[in-house]
Parts: C-alpha cells; structure tokens; sequence
C-alpha cells in the first residue's frame, strides 16, 4: 500500500520542484548573527544573514547567553511536564509578570510558541454564538487557529476599513454575542502596519473585542518597544496581545497571550496547545527575562535598526528595484517569478548575502519576492555590501535569461 502513497508523493514533490516552489533548508554552522557560516548550498563560507527575525540582534548577545547557561544551573533543562501538574516554576511566572507590565496588559499566559498561543485563544472564547473577523493576510496560525472554533468567520481586505465596518455590521446584524476583530500588527510578508486606531475606534463602535498578533514588532516598534499599539497610541484598548519570544526577544522560542486577567484565566482553564504541551523550556524563560532588561536600553539598538532599514530602502529604490512601500524592518523585494526569485536567492547567495525568496502558497501567485531582513546587528558596511550584491545578482539573472 505504501509504495503507491510514496509515488503520489514522490510526484507531488516533483510538481513542486518544478513550479520552483520548493524550499531548500540552508545549513548554518555557527551562531545566529549579524553573519553566518553556511556549511552547505554552494555558499562561500561566511555570509551576511539577511533573512533572519534578529531584529535587535540579541540571538547571539553575550549577557543573553550568560542568563541562559546561569539558568541551567539553576532551574535545570526541561520541565518534563505541564503547567497545571508540575511544570510550573518561579522563572516562568516572573516572566509572565514582566510580560504583562512590559505589554499594558492584566495578565499573561506562556506557550511554547506564538503558533499554539493563536491556536489556542479562539475555541477557548468563542463558541457558535459568536463572530470572529479577520483581515485577509493574517499570518497561518491565527487562520488555523480560527478554523478551531466554531464562531461565524468574516474576513475583511487588507487594512480595508470600510470592509471591516461592513463586516462588523453583518456579524451585529446576525446576532453574534461576541464580536472579535484579529489582525496581525504587523505583516509578515509585506512589512505592512496595521491601522490599529481605526481598528479600536471601530470595535469601539460595534462592542467588539481587538486581538493583535504582534511577533513582528515587539521589541523595536515603538518608542519604548512595546509594539504597534504603543506606536499607534492604544495600549490600553487592545484586548489581547500575542507574540513570539523568537523574533526580536532573543530568537529561541515561546509564544504568550498578553490580555485582560478573566481572559487568561479562562486559557489556563481551557486552552488545549496549554494544557496539553510541555511548559516552556526555562532556561528560555530565563533568558528572556534578561532580554527585557536589556529593552529598556535599547533605544540605541532600535535607532540603529532604523537607520538599516531606511539605508537599504533607500539604496535599494535609488537601484531601480521594487520594494513595497513602508519603513518596517521587513523589506520585500518584488520579482514576482517564483523561480526567477529562487534563483536571485541562489545567486545573492554565492555573492555573500543570505537571502529567502517567497513564493505560492506563502505569498499570492505572482507575487513572488526576497523578504530582505534588516536587523541592529548589521552595519552600515553590511547594508552597502548587500545592495551590491543585488545589483549584480540581477545583472547576472538577466544575463542567464537573454
């Protein structure tokens, strides 16, 4: 029986390959950093990382590691178990402490990553009687995660707040009990800002709760890093907040849900990815204690961040090349070929610079692109090198097509 399960999956590979979709893993042989070293790929040893979600550039930072091999010592590697049996330590609610006063936020509850903490807020909140809206390119997670409920689904254009509004009013129209509104604050593919303020003053209007998935932001959007409710002035009207210790926080792993007190009590109660998974590793939990410590002096990191970003959007326009538009750390380089932009990764590759190029199913058909990254770690040497390099990997994608 299996082997003809293996040859459907053999040419399902196949058509992947072919449609230039397929996603090789680079394998990297030192820390996460400003650089790598590549071991395998036809990479020429060290590169220049670009593609990575070390916004801050902390993955690697000296005092990160030491809070992290202190923890070990400690509070030990794993917990072997889950929260409500005896996976619960001191670390872990110290961190769920700082989260929630870091955040604005009553409260805060631990996953092992932002995948399960999306996973797990809907069904827990919403039943059949209630309407659940969301913007077209919230990221998979909290698609997912909505796919577990049984609410009524709306779902409105990117940003567009007219169809927010029109959505609201069928889910009012129709009788929902609750109403909650999801977007991404930031999104992931394109670098795009949520207008959280419209979005609160329509909640407000039609007595429905906001949740913001905030991965891409906390720890560097904003004045105080606080993310995209801080940036838009509505910290105290956002209902949940969920995120990612594995982005600009250090880059290990782990997720929460930042929320109001009867919300997160209510997922300790419920929540299935919680209950049900190991406690998040502590020495994770730890370690970005001391991350949070470091944000509230990381005002020269977040500037320096800015400074990347607005060089290379700069350079990179002034080179001919499309970037969406924005000034989020996220640069989107279009090509729209998904295999012209494979093979622009391949070549940046071989000229120094560590790139991924996206395709269908994670972007639109035909909207293929380079998710360029920037991050604190790089220098400005760094940003010139790699818009050099895209100068001449497209001289050399012209000159294989011509």
């Amino acid at each position: 029986m299996f082997e003809t399960v293996r040859e459907d999956l053999r040419a399902t590979l196949d058509e992947i390959r072919a449609a230039g979709l397929h996603k090789p893993e680079r394998v990297i042989g030192t820390p996460q950093s400003a650089a790598v070293a590549v071991t395998a790929g036809g990479a020429p040893g060290e590169v220049l990382n670009f593609c990575a979600n070390n916004y801050l550039g902390l993955a690697d930072h000296p005092e990160v590691v030491a809070a992290a091999k202190d923890a070990l010592d400690r509070w030990g590697y794993g917990m072997a178990s889950v929260r409500f049996i005896c996976g619960t330590q001191e670390v872990h609610k110290e961190l769920e402490a700082r989260l929630s006063s870091f955040l604005g936020q009553e409260d805060t509850i631990l996953y092992s990553s932002c995948f399960d903490a999306n996973g797990g807020v809907f069904e827990t909140l919403l039943g059949a009687e209630d309407a659940v809206i969301s913007d077209a390119l919230n990221h998979a997670s909290i698609i997912d995660g909505i796919r577990l409920s049984k609410a009524r689904r709306f779902r409105y254009a990117n940003r567009d707040m007219a169809e927010l509004e029109a959505r609201l009013k069928e889910a009012t129209e129709g009788g929902a009990r609750r109403k909650l509104i999801v977007t991404d604050g930031v999104f992931s593919m394109d670098g795009y800002v949520a207008p959280l303020a419209e979005i609160c003053d329509l909640a407000e209007r039609y007595d429905a709760m906001v949740m913001v998935d905030d991965s891409h932001a906390v720890g560097f959007v904003g004045p105080g890093g606080r993310g995209t409710p801080e940036l838009h002035g509505v910290m105290d009207r956002v209902d949940i907040i969920t995120g990612t210790l594995g982005k600009a926080l250090g880059g290990a792993s782990g997720g929460y849900v930042a929320a109001r007190a009867e919300i997160v009590e209510l997922l300790r109660q419920r929540s299935r990815p919680y209950l049900f998974s190991n406690s998040l590793a502590p020495v994770i939990a730890a370690a970005s204690l001391k991350v949070l410590d470091l944000l509230e002096s990381a005002g020269d990191l977040r500037e320096h961040l800015a400074a990347n970003t607005a060089l290379f959007r700069t350079k990179m326009t002034e080179a001919g090349f499309e970037i969406l538009p924005g000034d989020h750390a996220i640069a989107p380089v279009m090509i729209g070929d998904a295999a012209k932009a494979a093979r622009m990764a391949e070549l940046l590759l071989e000229r120094g610079v560590y790139v991924i190029g996206f395709s269908y199913p994670v972007v639109p058909m035909g909207a293929a692109r380079i998710r360029v990254q920037l991050s604190a770690a790089h220098s400005t040497a760094d940003v010139e090198r790699a818009v050099a390099a895209f100068t001449d990997a497209r001289a050399a994608l012209e000159g294989e097509d011509a």
